[in-house]
């Protein structure tokens, strides 16, 4: 498929040159993604090897961490060579790769987000029922559809703009998405377009209407039920509301950026915001979630203080 395209290399045209202050950026994101792999691997570890935490709400959770390991490391150590690097292209077959990776991280976030917002409705609209609507064989259901079915969308995603015939080599980004190298095109993208709105509405649509959905009981059980109800879904709730817009207002600039022109904004807010979508998440969720949640936080400081 690639063999077909007129082009060979991808430039990312988002890079300036920093100078000195290369060396600088470098090791800023060196450090962001060291503490993202030690933040997410600590909370993975805790949960994992503690039986107290081996229910439904924490083993979504540890999906979550793993998903965000898996995010950043697609990210990061590209970040670091492109940064100290003097060319920035890149094959069109590692732009595809990229492509499939990011993609499959972010459906992959909204549908754990989704899945989240699921339980927490069945655990404080249906307490007494929770454990057996939200058995060990459902939780491993729903974990494993909300990793496989994204792969799959996401593989005939890139699939289809794998086939296109690229006239263009530049994209005015530091990393390749799909809408970017579509435009590229010179071939018949209609394909690409009906499928890319059907991802959308899967992803948008489906997922924001679970959400909305649970979210709407569980404001009703609150007005409705006691102090103690309220305090319960407050405690387990405002973690993931954070995450969620946290994640929503990513994804928002995200498609503002690739659907318009916005070459009038300074270069380092474009890299900025362009950057948030994959960076804001990994960062974000292990400190809301080590901070918010007392069991997590109280496992955490345990291990890290014994270990020391």
């Amino acid at each position: 498929m690639i063999n077909s395209t007129r082009v060979s290399h991808i430039t990312l045209a988002a890079y300036f040159e920093a100078g000195v202050l290369k060396y600088f950026y470098f090791m800023v994101i060196m450090s962001l993604y060291i503490f993202i792999i030690c933040a997410n691997l600590l909370l993975i570890v805790v949960i994992t090897t503690n039986r107290s935490l081996h229910e439904p709400m924490y083993m979504f959770l540890c999906s979550l961490f793993v998903n965000e390991l898996f995010g950043s490391t697609g990210l990061f150590p590209f970040l670091m060579v492109q940064i100290l690097s003097d060319i920035h292209t890149v094959s069109v077959s590692f732009c595809l790769l990229q492509i499939f990776y990011f993609y499959s991280y972010a459906h992959v976030e909204f549908c754990n987000l989704a899945v989240m917002s699921y339980d927490r409705y069945l655990a404080i609209c249906f307490p007494l029922q929770y454990n057996t609507r939200m058995t060990l064989n459902k939780v491993a259901m729903l974990v494993a559809l909300l990793w496989i079915y994204p792969f799959i969308e996401v593989t005939v995603l890139t699939s289809l703009t794998a086939r296109l015939q690229l006239c263009g080599n530049s994209i005015n980004k530091v990393y390749c998405d799909n809408y970017s190298t579509v435009k590229l095109a010179c071939s018949d993208t209609s394909v690409n377009n009906i499928f890319g709105i059907v991802y959308i509405f899967t992803i948008l649509f489906a997922v924001i209407i679970l959400i909305v959905y649970t979210y709407m009981k569980i404001i009703k059980v609150c007005f409705s039920g006691s102090k103690q109800t309220r305090q319960k879904a407050f405690s387990t709730c405002t973690p993931h509301l954070a995450s969620l817009l946290n994640f929503s207002f990513a994804c928002f600039f995200e498609m503002l950026q690739s659907r318009f022109d916005m070459n009038s904004l300074p270069n380092m807010l474009r890299i900025f915001l362009s950057l948030y979508f994959l960076t804001c998440q990994p960062i974000f969720t292990p400190i809301l979630y080590g901070l918010q949640m007392s069991k997590i936080r109280t496992l955490c400081q345990t291990l890290v203080f014994n270990k020391i």
